[in-house]
């Protein structure tokens, strides 16, 4: 999967787990533990070769006494009550990606021959993750490192979201930015030294900061099912737009998502 599109699926999870809390009933009569669906991701890719996509992704969710899970999230709830939510978690990185999955003419055009590449691991970042909910809307906070020394770098996300009633359903818009470290940036989208040592272009990226901005829709389809959506416009900075992997002049990328779940 395109790795700008992770942020989408996890950004519609955690709506729809917070929808949820409001909404569908689970078996007890309660909000719902467990949340299982589909949905479908359309994106257009800023990466070399990869052009316009559909992908099918599941949905699942989970929010036991503690314990969460979200997608490629879990985490343990440290502190957790109506208005604020602190907790240690683990996320899986999928900003990894297989060179045979880039374009190979696209490359060539950056001036990359896809035959020097090594791919990109995939990695396991661990932090804490903060949560405020009052009148005046959500913000939520993330700081992470990787754990697998894959990168060795590290991130910190914020978001702030106003919902709105409409209709049956509720809107939420979203405003946020994502700062990558570094590390983060030199691997995931500079060019390494054993690829250098062959003949790659040398690109070192600084730190990065990629901004966004979108809505998410929920709406509960009866007691059980439930249908979410979420629109997200990211703005790529120069450290990642100059990058050999991205098509050229691209400086931004737009993802939506469309899905539906049932709660249990």
């Amino acid at each position: 999967m395109n790795k700008l599109l992770w942020p989408v699926f996890l950004s519609v999870l955690s709506c729809n787990a917070a929808a949820q809390e409001g909404s569908g009933r689970g078996a007890g009569g309660g909000p719902p533990r467990l949340s299982v669906g589909i949905a479908a991701i359309l994106s257009d890719s800023p990466y070399a070769g990869e052009g316009a996509r559909v992908i099918p992704i599941p949905l699942i969710t989970y929010q036991g006494e503690n314990f969460y899970f979200r997608g490629v999230t879990a985490g343990w709830n440290v502190v957790r009550n109506e208005s604020f939510e602190l907790s240690a978690i683990t996320k899986f990185r999928f900003d990894g990606f297989s060179v045979n999955d880039l374009g190979r003419e696209e490359l060539a055009s950056n001036g990359i021959d896809y035959r020097l590449l090594e791919d990109r691991d995939l990695a396991l970042d661990a932090g804490v993750g903060m949560k405020w909910k009052g009148e005046a809307g959500e913000i939520e906070l993330e700081l992470l490192a990787d754990v697998t020394d894959t990168s060795g770098g590290q991130e910190a996300s914020v978001q702030y979201g106003y919902p709105v009633r409409l209709g049956n359903g509720m809107m939420t818009l979203n405003l946020g930015a994502t700062w990558i470290s570094e590390d983060n940036a030199n691997y995931y989208y500079g060019t390494l030294d054993e690829e250098v040592a062959r003949g790659v272009i040398n690109y070192r990226p600084d730190a990065a900061t990629i901004a966004h901005v979108g809505f998410s829709y929920f709406r509960p389809l009866g007691n059980k099912w439930s249908l979410m959506a979420l629109v997200k416009y990211s703005m790529l900075p120069d450290e990642i737009s100059n990058s050999p992997f991205i098509e050229p002049d691209t400086d931004s990328t737009v993802s939506a998502l469309i899905g539906i779940s049932r709660g249990f």
